[in-house]
């Protein structure tokens, strides 16, 4: 007879407090130093990856997200026996994921490391029957909710407003325009209400991240997350090797560009990438631009969760629609948001300039790394046959064609704010 483990603490608030303690962790002095990934074609078995000292930050890493997990899995009632098979296989599939993203022409290419941890995930998970009890020990969105938190760290208001307040103008109209027309669009193609927020949010804001925070926040279904992730690394490829391209076609000036990539571009690393092909405004305008959305992020997660619960109510005994209270919207408001905004503001305005410069490094690899653990989990427990038997093609259509008027706007908008 099997037993119920106890959730000590609710997903959102265990996600909160493991991020907590990584930051905590790292601002008392110890710092996980950064593992070696970079190798040259056909020279891997010769470089500094497999040298002992690199072996060791390896291995230090590793004990620390097992730890992590480990203590998210007790918080959250989930099997430790199973976690403690299956995280370490995850683990090395994300590894070689890193390892294939360093390879010096991929990175020539600009492929991230999210791209490989999710075909490797996928591969597995649709070519092999993988076994119920391990599928449950994936805790997905726990590890990219953390990432999420991590991600505050490096969302630095005075970066931001060193640039001035055109990238935050620019962030609030792209957001605000996008998101309604894709609303609008999966609307007049009757699609259902979960995939609508989840596509106008990863289409609007910042992709996968804004995709999760909208799922948390409408506690949506992770199967119709799985299935809009993966659109957004489908289109996030071809954007960020054609567009700077299209730039210089069309005679754009490096503040412009950097301004369209930022804002249309739904992932971070794509931006950075795509606008490092450019050159270093480009890729200053890019970055800020795209912060700038991640900004939004936070009061775009608590604006959805309220705008949700007022929509999805539920009858009483009377047969009449029940007026949402403050408690249900604050059940429904997804708390990793807080840990996001409470360590995008620590990070801006508490701890010094100094600190910050020394810890980042660390951080922006934790936080990269449970990225990649997260999308490990997602290609292993998705199954494209089961996927696309469940969602017609509507929100690909829907998605696409949004992306283009995501493209278009944002032009329009960059050019004249910083043509």
């Amino acid at each position: 007879m099997s037993t119920i483990k106890k959730e000590w603490v609710h997903e959102d608030w265990a996600v909160v407090i493991l991020g907590a303690s990584i930051i905590v962790i790292s601002l008392l002095g110890f710092l996980l130093p950064v593992p070696n990934f970079n190798w040259e074609s056909l020279s891997v078995l010769n470089t500094d990856i497999f040298n002992i000292k690199n072996l060791e930050i390896l291995l230090m890493q590793f004990v620390l997200v097992i730890a992590v997990a480990i203590l998210g899995a007790f918080l959250t009632g989930k099997s430790i026996k199973h976690l403690l098979i299956v995280f370490p296989v995850v683990y090395l599939l994300t590894i070689l994921a890193l390892l294939l993203a360093g390879n010096d022409f991929v990175k020539s290419i600009n492929l991230e490391a999210v791209i490989f941890s999710l075909s490797i995930g996928l591969l597995i998970g649709n070519f092999f029957k993988i076994p119920a009890w391990f599928r449950a020990a994936l805790s997905t969105e726990l590890y990219v909710k953390i990432g999420l938190v991590l991600l505050g760290t490096s969302v630095i208001f005075s970066d931001i407003l060193k640039a001035g307040s055109l990238g935050l103008v620019q962030a609030l109209l792209v957001v605000l325009s996008v998101w309604y027309f894709a609303f609008w669009l999966c609307k007049k193609l009757k699609i259902d209400q979960e995939l609508t927020m989840m596509i106008s949010s990863a289409v609007s804001i910042c992709g996968v991240s804004a995709a999760i925070a909208t799922s948390g926040a409408i506690q949506g279904n992770s199967k119709k997350l799985s299935y809009v992730i993966s659109m957004v690394l489908i289109t996030a490829i071809p954007m960020m090797i054609f567009m700077p391209y299209l730039a210089q076609y069309f005679g754009l000036s490096q503040e412009v560009t950097g301004a369209w990539l930022g804002g249309s571009i739904d992932t971070t690393g794509a931006v950075v990438a795509s606008g490092s092909l450019v050159g270093e405004e480009a890729l200053k305008i890019s970055t800020i631009v795209k912060f700038s959305q991640n900004v939004l992020l936070g009061l775009a997660a608590f604006a959805i969760s309220i705008y949700w619960s007022f929509t999805q109510t539920k009858n009483n005994e009377a047969g009449r629609p029940e007026k949402p209270t403050l408690k249900i919207i604050w059940d429904r408001f997804p708390k990793f948001v807080i840990g996001f905004i409470a360590a995008s503001l620590i990070f801006s305005f508490l701890v010094p300039t100094e600190t910050v410069s020394t810890v980042k490094g660390s951080l922006k690899n934790l936080q990269g790394l449970w990225f990649a653990l997260a999308f490990t989990s997602i290609g292993l427990e998705t199954n494209f046959k089961d996927l696309f038997a469940e969602n017609s093609k509507q929100p690909f259509y829907a998605f696409l064609i949004a992306q283009v008027f995501n493209v278009v706007v944002t032009l329009v908008i960059a050019y004249f704010l910083f043509g």
